[in-house]
């Protein structure tokens, strides 16, 4: 009887080789940055892990506790929060860091570092009792106050087209880990018997005709004609209603399949309710090396001044066919 050939299928290129083999296209690269982006994949493991014992190890559930913006804590927001700083602050790569579970800036001690960054550590975490896919945003800075010195609010509101890397987790069926540091898309996934982010998702492009919807029509009766009017458009042409309420996780189907996602402004929050430093900010500069749209009704997302770390923006992201439609609905009626 012959022996059946055996054919040992290649792992991939991990994470780490990938940030190694990539470092030389920045200039003057040092190394630092490659750094922090390993220290935030370290972070995501440990909550990753967190995520997944949640149901039994009583860390589910609200923690009785509220954060700066006045929303109601869950238990894992707190130690998703935990783990991201102390990953950040062990790493030394980060000078200061805002969090959305944090009222000022956290100064790391670190003030030799060259880099901040802005995170939401745990997106879409009232989902979590129900196993909904949950994530982390972050946006990373190359400071611009004097290294060596401890940071100040200025290097945290450059704008959006200052940023020099931004990404998400998405913690789900498979932990996948998205970013950009201005040269493509790429996605990652979790491995989880060898420990290592795996490239799975190479050069992330944006279907420019999406087939996705994504948006709370629960808020419907305070929406303006024009945002009305689109809906009634997406329903027109038979698009899927997509809507998890996890930013991370409807944005990353949309990414990947087409769509588009809409977080209006409503009469309880006026100015939006997302945070432009670090949901809108990175969100949309990863829309933008995909090849898609993102906007606050009136002006691109990386293009929107920002006057307070937290301060808040609608947004509307997605395929460009459908980004390009909404756009000519706001031009002729009325304003979003």
């Amino acid at each position: 009887m012959q022996e059946k050939e055996i054919v040992a299928l290649p792992v991939g290129i991990t994470l780490d080789r990938f940030i190694s083999s990539n470092q030389d296209s920045f200039p003057h690269a040092t190394g630092e940055l490659s750094q922090l982006l390993r220290d935030i994949a370290l972070a995501s493991k440990i909550v990753n892990r967190e995520i997944v014992r949640a149901g039994l190890a009583d860390i589910a559930g609200g923690a009785d506790s509220t954060n700066v913006q006045g929303e109601a804590q869950q238990k894992l927001d707190v130690i998703a929060d935990i783990r991201f700083t102390r990953a950040l602050i062990n790493g030394g790569q980060v000078a200061g860091l805002v969090s959305e579970e944090q009222e000022a800036i956290i100064d790391t001690g670190k003030w030799d570092a060259k880099y901040v960054v802005a995170m939401d550590p745990l997106d879409g975490s009232s989902n979590i009792d129900v196993n909904v896919p949950v994530g982390t945003i972050f946006s990373i800075y190359k400071r611009i106050s004097a290294v060596g010195t401890k940071v100040t609010n200025e290097d945290f509101l450059q704008g959006g087209r200052k940023q020099v890397a931004a990404g998400y987790i998405l913690y789900g069926a498979s932990m996948i880990l998205v970013y950009t540091t201005g040269k493509g898309v790429n996605g990652f996934t979790y491995e989880y018997t060898l420990g290592d982010f795996i490239l799975s998702h190479k050069q992330i492009k944006t279907p420019s005709k999406g087939i996705y919807y994504s948006c709370n029509e629960s808020n419907s009766n305070t929406f303006t004609s024009t945002l009305t009017n689109f809906i009634q458009y997406c329903k027109s042409r038979h698009l899927n209603a997509r809507y998890a309420g996890s930013l991370v996780c409807d944005f990353h189907r949309n990414l990947l399949k087409g769509g588009i996602y809409l977080y209006p402004c409503t009469v309880k929050a006026p100015n939006g309710k997302l945070r432009l430093l670090y949901e809108c900010y990175p969100m949309a500069f990863i829309s933008e090396q995909a090849g898609a749209i993102s906007t606050n009704g009136s002006t691109d997302i990386l293009d929107a001044d920002v006057t307070a770390i937290h301060s808040r923006s609608c947004l509307y992201a997605g395929s460009v066919s459908l980004m390009k439609e909404l756009e000519g609905m706001i031009t002729a009626g009325v304003p979003m």
